[in-house]
């Protein structure tokens, strides 16, 4: 049984909400994940630490600005768990990463090895407008310095995160562009204003910064992992489906 505020939720109540809202199925298979990691972990000798699971907890609670003890109960009960609960759940995650690290480390820095050029980026700006005829005048006008890519950016965008940076999208992996716009944005000059061209958001007028050869930092080799790992999960799951129906 579960207590929120005064009222009371039985356990079948809750399973019966999760039913309801078809939600049953993600949570069972989150809770079979997890059963999977435990025992891949068991059978590498794979262990987490008091001292790693203290870490993790201060990494969270400095996040969350939970300076104080008080604070971190305080949280832990709006959250309707325990201490107990909340070292679980932060020794499930670190365990998962241990494991990915054990299968997938070499593998990981091999995909990137074979696959570095998708993993180049740029640093763009763009403007979108959902007129053809609005696309090529703001480019005329930023080409006959009327005004600048920034300003138009600012004014004309559709977008309104975009305009208040400017046209700033962020810094863009090859890999994420369709082939279309990966052609041309890769294929133009540092500051260059990129002609008029449309794709299922709008007309786009683009502008790239800064090409940034791909290095295998922290995080695409956290991304590469935790996608093995995620698949290398999915097909366990998989094989333990089929091998229960025989």
């Amino acid at each position: 049984m579960l207590s929120f505020s005064r009222i009371k939720i039985e356990l079948a109540e809750l399973e019966n909400y999760l039913k309801q809202n078809i939600q049953i199925k993600q949570i069972c298979q989150e809770i079979i994940y997890n059963k999977i990691v435990v025992q891949a972990a068991l059978d590498r000798n794979i262990v987490i630490t008091e001292e790693e699971i203290q870490a993790e907890a201060n990494c969270q609670r400095r996040a969350m600005n939970l300076e104080k003890a008080s604070d971190t109960f305080a949280w832990l009960n709006s959250q309707l768990i325990t201490s107990e609960d909340w070292e679980a759940g932060i020794t499930s995650v670190l365990l998962r990463k241990k494991l990915a690290e054990v299968l997938f480390n070499q593998e990981a820095k091999n995909f990137f090895g074979q696959n570095r050029l998708s993993f180049d980026c740029i640093d763009l700006y763009q403007i979108i407008v959902p007129y053809e005829h609005l696309a090529w005048e703001i480019f005329y006008q930023i080409e006959e310095q009327e005004i600048s890519f920034y300003q138009a950016a600012h004014f004309y965008d559709i977008d309104e995160k975009r305009r208040s940076v400017c046209g700033y999208e962020g810094k863009i992996y090859r890999h994420s562009l369709s082939p279309q716009v990966e052609a041309i944005v890769f294929g133009a000059k540092v500051g260059e204003v990129i002609s008029p061209f449309q794709t299922e958001q709008g007309y786009h007028v683009a502008l790239v910064e800064k090409f940034i050869s791909a290095e295998l930092n922290d995080k695409i080799y956290q991304d590469i992992l935790a996608k093995m790992f995620n698949e290398w999960l999915a097909n366990e799951l998989i094989y333990l489906l089929h091998s229960s129906d025989k």
